[in-house]
Formats: structure tokens, sequence, C-alpha cells
């Protein structure tokens, strides 16, 4: 492992690090997207990095703390050069902050498509969270 931190706090805001999704330090998928692919079968892979990433965010704050809002939430997709649908994983993110925190909970977004990502991860997000 690199030498960073999967999150950082500033006061009441948490920057985590680009989060895969992985279970036990595995992949739950890896390779690359296009036009083609089933987006049904990312659902499960999009909701295991996201709950990667409220894990990593849960280890900096305080017992009585709670996660206020998502202030910002990149999602970076490996994506073939003809892939058009980012726009459809970053929507299971933000179903899944949802239903998980409730409306209003999702700030700013954006899904950028990539050449490649570590591991070959099909995707990786990174989130800024409000801290109440």
């Amino acid at each position: 492992m690199g030498n960073y931190r999967l999150a950082t706090r500033d006061e009441n805001r948490v920057y985590t690090s680009g989060i895969t999704p992985k279970i036990n330090g595995q992949l739950v998928k890896t390779g690359k997207l296009d036009n083609t692919t089933d987006l049904t079968g990312y659902v499960s892979v999009a909701q295991q990095a996201i709950k990667n990433a409220i894990q990593v965010i849960n280890q900096e704050i305080f017992d009585e703390e709670l996660i206020d809002k998502i202030v910002m939430m990149t999602v970076y997709i490996n994506a073939s050069d003809d892939f058009i649908f980012h726009s459809k994983i970053a929507d299971f993110l933000s179903e899944y902050l949802v239903e998980v925190f409730g409306d209003g909970v999702i700030g700013s977004r954006a899904a950028v498509g990539v050449n490649s990502l570590p591991g070959n991860a099909p995707l990786e997000i990174s989130l800024v969270a409000s801290i109440k």
C-alpha cells in the first residue's frame, strides 16, 4: 500500500481517497465497461464501493457524529472509448445513498470515464462528506 490515508478529516469534512469495490481486499469484479455491458450486473459492484467508502468515513468520525451530506461524489469508470452510460453507474451510487441516508444527502457529483484503474477495477469512487 502506498504512503497515504484512506480518508482525511478537516474540521467537519471527511475526504476519501479512491475507493474500489473490494471485499476482504479482493475486487468483486474486474474489467472495462463498454456499451454492450449489462449494467444491472454493476448495481452490487457500485454498492460495494460506496459501502466501503462509508466505512472509511465512519472510521474518521466520533460515536455521537453522523454523516450529514455527501458534498461531492466523483465516480471513475474503467470504460471503453465508446462507453456512454457513465451517469447510470453514478445513479446506482446515488440511489444507494438515498436509501441509506434519505433525500437531500447528495450534493454534487461527477462521473468520469478513464482508460484504466488500479487492479483493473471497474470503478473507483471518491467522496467528500460533511459531518454533524
